[in-house]
């Protein structure tokens, strides 16, 4: 069968990873489509190189503008690829404008669609990501579910049965087959004038914080007060650091160490060796977990709940500098929990289970028939 996957930020990126690997080896033609959505090469190239993707056969190259504007875009071009490719199933991953794009244009063409990390919902509709990840549950025909908290989201929404499969977390597929190969990378930190478990990690590119001038100078304030205490690395995001020079906002903190966006396995060696991560990303709270580090989320709620109700995670909303500040320094101080309750996130096979639902529901064939091409 051929299969469409449609993708267009760094967390894709990590995703489709072990689920390339998977298809290909069961015998599936998969014909990626970057959107463009991240193009810098330190947030889209360098992940192609270190997690051995085929570089996509489409790249739309679309970044910037609205999310309206961006979404259309991304919908029309991505229209135009399922009219040539035929293929016999899109599929789209998390919750980026990307998989939004993606979603709607297979629908509209009546392709079925697949939506890995399906179910996940942090309950604000002020966040673009939620209203993506809602939408894209609904178009979907398989629903893979990385945790049960997302199997019960999607039944309250009326979506249950054969389609919904609960397979774990394919970034844990992931992090399992890199983090050993990320810590041959260790020279890293002495670049960066730290040691292990000795340093905060720190990470904003969500646009709630970046694009609220208060919110986001709150968390700059309150990193720049915590590499008082402790070293802080914060490799930063474009968009965060182009917002931080509109509002004047100062990135030169007394032990606040501002790099470059890093590639996968150097994010994975930061991770893995950081005393403390504070983040205002889905992704990178889970990462936290798979290796054992606590996380203070720099949000007012989060996806994944099972970290909150296991201690592993401390939300801290960004209103407040101080608060930021007591919530790190508390976390710096609190014993780990004594056990990661390994299952959580499933057991690093969630690529498999993801593409033998999808071969034994369909089974191989070349394509569908598209409206307006095969009448």
């Amino acid at each position: 069968m051929r299969v469409v996957t449609v993708v267009g930020a760094r967390p894709q990126f990590v995703k489709v990873s072990p689920v390339s690997r998977a298809l290909a080896e069961a015998g599936f033609r998969e014909v990626l489509v970057h959107t463009g959505q991240h193009f810098d090469p330190g947030m889209s190239d360098v992940f192609f190189d270190e997690l051995g993707i085929p570089r996509p056969d489409h790249n739309l190259g679309i970044a910037g503008g609205s999310h309206g504007e961006q979404t259309g875009r991304m919908l029309a071009g991505v229209e135009e690829i399922l009219l040539r490719e035929r293929p016999g199933m899109v599929l789209v991953y998390g919750d980026t404008n990307s998989t939004l794009a993606g979603a709607l244009a297979a629908s509209k063409l009546h392709i079925p669609v697949a939506h890995v990390e399906a179910g996940l919902r942090s309950f604000n509709r002020r966040m673009p990501e939620e209203i993506n990840r809602v939408v894209s549950d609904h178009l979907s025909d398989w629903l893979f579910a990385p945790t049960p908290a997302a199997v019960r989201n999607l039944a309250t929404e009326g979506i249950a049965g054969e389609r919904v499969c609960m397979v774990g977390d394919v970034m844990y597929d992931a992090a399992l087959r890199f983090g050993a190969l990320a810590e041959s990378r260790g020279h890293l930190l002495g670049q960066m004038g730290v040691e292990r478990s000795s340093y905060v990690l720190a990470t904003i590119h969500r646009q709630e914080n970046t694009d609220d001038a208060a919110r986001l100078r709150s968390i700059v304030d309150a990193l720049g007060a915590v590499a008082e205490e402790v070293p802080v690395v914060l490799p930063i995001h474009p968009r965060t650091r182009k917002e931080c020079a509109a509002q004047g906002i100062a990135l030169t903190a007394s032990g606040l160490r501002v790099v470059e966006p890093v590639g996968y396995l150097d994010m994975l060696l930061l991770e893995k060796n950081a005393r403390l991560i504070a983040t205002d990303s889905g992704g990178v709270q889970k990462e936290a977990y798979f290796f054992g580090v606590p996380c203070v989320t720099l949000r007012s709620e989060t996806e994944w709940v099972e970290l909150v109700e296991a201690g592993w995670n401390t939300l801290a909303p960004p209103g407040d500098a101080r608060a930021v500040v007591d919530a790190i320094r508390a976390a710096l101080r609190r014993p780990a929990p004594a056990a990661r309750g390994e299952g959580l996130y499933g057991d690093g096979d969630a690529a498999g289970r993801i593409v033998a639902a999808l071969a034994s529901a369909r089974g191989p064939g070349a394509g569908v028939p598209v409206p307006g091409v095969d009448g």
